[in-house]
Protein backbone atom coordinates (compact mmCIF):
# COMPACT_ATOMS: atom_id res chain seq x y z
CA UNK A 1 0.00 0.00 0.00
CA UNK A 2 1.40 3.44 -0.90
CA UNK A 3 2.39 5.88 1.84
CA UNK A 4 -0.48 7.91 3.16
CA UNK A 5 -0.31 11.59 2.25
CA UNK A 6 -2.79 12.58 4.97
CA UNK A 7 -4.82 11.12 7.83
CA UNK A 8 -8.56 11.36 8.38
CA UNK A 9 -10.00 11.72 11.87
CA UNK A 10 -13.54 12.23 13.15
CA UNK A 11 -14.52 15.17 15.35
CA UNK A 12 -16.95 13.89 18.00
CA UNK A 13 -19.64 11.51 16.64
CA UNK A 14 -21.26 13.72 14.00
CA UNK A 15 -19.80 11.95 10.98
CA UNK A 16 -20.07 8.47 12.51
CA UNK A 17 -23.78 8.98 13.26
CA UNK A 18 -24.34 9.97 9.62
CA UNK A 19 -22.20 7.06 8.32
CA UNK A 20 -24.04 4.42 10.34
CA UNK A 21 -27.41 5.56 8.93
CA UNK A 22 -26.29 4.85 5.34
CA UNK A 23 -26.83 1.62 3.43
CA UNK A 24 -23.81 -0.61 2.87
CA UNK A 25 -23.14 0.45 -0.75
CA UNK A 26 -22.97 4.09 0.33
CA UNK A 27 -20.66 3.23 3.25
CA UNK A 28 -18.37 1.31 0.89
CA UNK A 29 -18.20 4.29 -1.48
CA UNK A 30 -17.46 6.68 1.41
CA UNK A 31 -14.61 4.43 2.62
CA UNK A 32 -13.27 4.16 -0.96
CA UNK A 33 -13.33 7.98 -1.24
CA UNK A 34 -11.50 8.34 2.09
CA UNK A 35 -8.78 5.95 0.89
CA UNK A 36 -8.36 8.08 -2.23
CA UNK A 37 -8.09 11.29 -0.16
CA UNK A 38 -5.51 9.72 2.15
CA UNK A 39 -3.33 8.43 -0.68
CA UNK A 40 -3.44 10.87 -3.61
CA UNK A 41 -0.98 13.75 -3.72
CA UNK A 42 -3.47 15.98 -5.55
CA UNK A 43 -7.14 15.16 -4.98
CA UNK A 44 -9.47 15.82 -7.93
CA UNK A 45 -12.16 18.41 -7.21
CA UNK A 46 -14.84 15.84 -7.96
CA UNK A 47 -13.91 14.21 -4.60
CA UNK A 48 -12.75 17.13 -2.44
CA UNK A 49 -13.66 20.75 -3.02
CA UNK A 50 -13.13 23.95 -1.03
CA UNK A 51 -16.41 25.62 -0.10
CA UNK A 52 -16.33 29.18 -1.42
CA UNK A 53 -17.14 31.84 1.13
CA UNK A 54 -15.93 29.74 4.09
CA UNK A 55 -12.78 29.85 6.16
CA UNK A 56 -11.13 26.60 5.10
CA UNK A 57 -14.16 24.30 4.94
CA UNK A 58 -14.12 21.56 2.33
CA UNK A 59 -16.71 19.11 1.12
CA UNK A 60 -15.91 15.49 0.44
CA UNK A 61 -18.12 14.53 -2.48
CA UNK A 62 -19.54 11.02 -2.69
CA UNK A 63 -21.94 9.74 -5.32
CA UNK A 64 -23.53 6.30 -5.20
CA UNK A 65 -25.88 5.72 -8.12
CA UNK A 66 -28.16 8.76 -8.27
CA UNK A 67 -27.63 9.59 -4.58
CA UNK A 68 -25.23 12.41 -3.74
CA UNK A 69 -23.66 12.88 -0.31
CA UNK A 70 -21.50 15.61 1.15
CA UNK A 71 -19.21 15.36 4.17
CA UNK A 72 -17.78 18.58 5.53
CA UNK A 73 -14.18 18.65 6.70
CA UNK A 74 -11.16 20.89 7.14
CA UNK A 75 -7.40 20.50 7.34
CA UNK A 76 -5.51 20.77 10.61
CA UNK A 77 -1.72 20.82 10.81
CA UNK A 78 -1.49 20.34 7.05
CA UNK A 79 -1.95 16.60 6.70
CA UNK A 80 -4.82 15.94 9.08
CA UNK A 81 -8.34 15.91 7.62
CA UNK A 82 -10.96 16.46 10.33
CA UNK A 83 -14.43 15.17 9.43
CA UNK A 84 -17.45 17.10 10.61
CA UNK A 85 -21.07 16.52 9.59
CA UNK A 86 -22.42 14.70 6.55
CA UNK A 87 -25.73 14.83 4.72
CA UNK A 88 -27.49 13.62 1.60
CA UNK A 89 -27.65 16.36 -1.00
CA UNK A 90 -31.10 16.76 -2.53
CA UNK A 91 -30.84 20.19 -4.16
CA UNK A 92 -28.34 22.03 -6.36
CA UNK A 93 -27.18 24.33 -3.55
CA UNK A 94 -25.83 23.17 -0.21
CA UNK A 95 -28.26 24.21 2.54
CA UNK A 96 -26.88 27.17 4.52
CA UNK A 97 -27.87 25.42 7.76
CA UNK A 98 -25.48 22.54 6.94
CA UNK A 99 -22.59 24.96 6.29
CA UNK A 100 -23.35 26.86 9.51
CA UNK A 101 -23.38 23.59 11.46
CA UNK A 102 -19.98 22.65 9.99
CA UNK A 103 -18.55 26.08 10.83
CA UNK A 104 -19.76 25.75 14.45
CA UNK A 105 -18.22 22.27 14.72
CA UNK A 106 -14.93 23.51 13.30
CA UNK A 107 -14.86 26.36 15.85
CA UNK A 108 -15.66 23.89 18.67
CA UNK A 109 -12.83 21.60 17.50
CA UNK A 110 -10.31 24.45 17.61
CA UNK A 111 -11.61 25.65 21.00
CA UNK A 112 -11.28 22.16 22.53
CA UNK A 113 -7.82 21.74 21.02
CA UNK A 114 -6.71 25.11 22.41
CA UNK A 115 -8.04 24.14 25.84
CA UNK A 116 -6.13 20.84 25.70
CA UNK A 117 -2.90 22.60 24.73
CA UNK A 118 -3.37 25.11 27.53
CA UNK A 119 -3.83 22.31 30.08
CA UNK A 120 -0.85 20.22 28.95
Amino acid sequence: MPDKKRDIIFYEDYFNDFFLRQRQKVRDKIVWTFDLIEQMEVIPEMYLKHLEGTDGLYEIRVQQGSDIFRIFCFFDEGKLVVLLNGFQKKTQKIPKSEIQKAEKLKAAYHASKAAQNKNS
